[in-house]
């Protein structure tokens, strides 16, 4: 097996583990929390909250010391945390449990069972680790008109990014753009598009949108940019960046960029872009206040940022395209960046634009709606038909099973925006495939007899599409006009994860989201 150390079984496994893990607790540095206090030989017995406990409280360590400007001691606490036990044993975790776990990198190696997970927490090693080549795959960009390249590390080399994302997680937090919403913890797009709303919708808001869009933002990163400004351990961060890829079974170099499908480089990504807002506000004078409201800002500059995607607001065009425009292209071309001239652009509110899936556009006596955006009804739309299609001999209830995770994830996704009426039209084409479907798949039975096979009675519901499995268990299709529009709560700016003050909001905000 490629990058794991092997082990003798049995009783010499057990003392073999015995005597690294002692090693582990005589470490002078080791802080005693992050040892193990029972010898490990069993994954499913590993007691997690107490891992999970153990990691945080570095974490949270670690948060500190940079709110406090002290970053030689976060870069000790750092060190610890990435040689900890409890966080080798949380990395294997994370990436043994997630969507990519039954992909492989270069060597082929997958970790399947406990024994193996085990093992591959003691291999994490940092003295002579040495990453291995990224292998390299291609997924339709949105459009289905171009590839996005995909560099897949091995399990080892995941795992040890897992490990570092652990003790760099609070620091980015801790040092993120309020308006930045993209792959951090507590966030995501509907507090984006929330935001959007809050800085568009007021009489005296901005009337001028610059939507950004940021040239192969993963793949051409500067790296030593990347390698002075990124607080983690250098060698290893050089380690991935240089690692290579394989592609048709010959080996390229990476001179840039980092590879979209390593953990880390989301984080890494979001990294690179702070400090856009902290270069709006100096050339603009603006000043934060404690609550965090914007003050002298007259021209309602206001930036949103989800991974690369951005938008900043204004109250003319002018001062976006001759003072905005140029202040994000000079802070990018540090970080060997570009904007996309395709996709960026400069709009007038009441024209609309499109924004992380939603349309969003001020419409006559100052009523500003949000949206799905006619792409994304279009996507949802070849979804489905690409379904029916894979399905039209298959039974209801396959079909409904199939179907079902389309419907609640695309509707949850939109139901914090104005789409009623969208959900309405999804339901209706929704029927019309289905009773097509029906019609091909039972063209000798009349109309009275499909209905009965497939439709049934819920309350006043008359049609009903359900489906039964083998088991004799029903299953019912679901529907979007059932999805209650509900307006999505904006997360405070400062809210921090990784600092306990914020502890009681995020348990209230959990609280409000799982009463509704």
């Amino acid at each position: 097996m490629i990058g794991i150390c092997p082990l003798p079984s049995g009783s010499l496994l057990q003392e073999h583990c015995n005597k690294i893990l002692m090693k582990e607790t005589q470490m002078k540095s080791m802080n005693r929390d992050c040892a193990p206090e029972t010898i490990l030989t069993n994954w499913k017995a590993i007691n997690w909250t107490k891992v999970n406990q153990s990691v945080k409280s570095l974490q949270l360590r670690i948060a500190k010391a940079i709110r406090l400007g002290k970053h030689n001691k976060a870069k000790a606490l750092q060190w610890l945390l990435t040689h900890s036990f409890h966080a080798k044993l949380l990395a294997v975790k994370r990436v043994t449990e997630n969507s990519g776990k039954r992909t492989p990198g270069t060597d082929g190696v997958r970790w399947k069972n406990p024994q193996q997970k085990f093992r591959a927490a003691l291999s994490l090693i940092r003295k002579n680790y040495k990453a291995l080549p990224l292998r390299r795959l291609y997924i339709l960009k949105k459009n289905g008109n171009k590839k996005r390249p995909l560099g897949i590390p091995t399990m080892k080399d995941r795992a040890f990014q897992a490990l570092h994302l652990l003790s760099l997680e609070p620091i980015s937090e801790t040092l993120a753009d309020k308006g930045s919403y993209g792959f951090r913890q507590k966030r995501s797009c509907h507090d984006a598009i929330e935001r959007c709303y809050i800085h568009l919708s007021r009489k005296d808001s901005a009337t001028w949108v610059l939507e950004g869009d940021i040239k192969g933002c993963f793949d051409n990163i500067n790296h030593q940019w990347l390698l002075q400004n990124i607080p983690m351990d250098k060698k290893v961060l050089q380690q991935w960046l240089k690692a290579g890829f394989v592609e048709n079974k010959q080996l390229y170099p990476t001179t840039q960029g980092t590879p979209q499908g390593g953990i880390i480089s989301p984080t890494l990504a979001n990294m690179t872009l702070d400090g856009m807002e902290a270069a709006i506000d100096k050339a603009f004078g603006i000043k934060i206040r404690s609550d965090g409201f914007r003050k002298n800002n007259p021209n309602k500059i206001h930036l949103v940022r989800y991974a690369d995607d951005f938008i900043i607001t204004a109250t003319n065009k002018e001062i976006l395209e001759n003072k905005v425009k140029p202040l994000i292209e000079k802070f990018l071309e540090q970080r060997g960046l570009l904007l996309s001239p395709e996709k960026t652009k400069i709009t007038h509110i009441t024209n609309g634009f499109d924004f992380l899936g939603q349309n969003i556009r001020l419409f006559p006596k100052g009523k500003l709606l949000i949206r799905p955006s006619k792409a994304a009804i279009k996507s949802v739309k070849e979804k489905f038909k690409g379904i029916f299609v894979k399905h039209r001999g298959s039974k209801a209830a396959v079909l409904i099973r199939n179907l079902n995770p389309v419907i609640i994830g695309w509707a949850n996704y939109h139901r914090h925006a104005c789409s009623k009426k969208t959900f309405y039209l999804l339901d209706r084409i929704m029927w019309r495939n289905i009773w097509n479907w029906a019609r091909r798949r039972h063209n000798k039975l009349g109309y009275r007899k499909i209905v009965s096979l497939i439709f049934m009675s819920i309350g006043n519901r008359n049609w009903q599409f359900f489906g039964k499995f083998d088991d004799d268990k029903t299953i019912l299709l679901r529907s979007f006009g059932a999805v209650h529009i509900k307006r999505h709560k904006l997360i405070k700016g400062g809210a921090n994860p990784f600092d306990v003050s914020w502890d009681n909001y995020f348990a209230n905000r959990l609280r409000a989201r799982y009463a509704n």
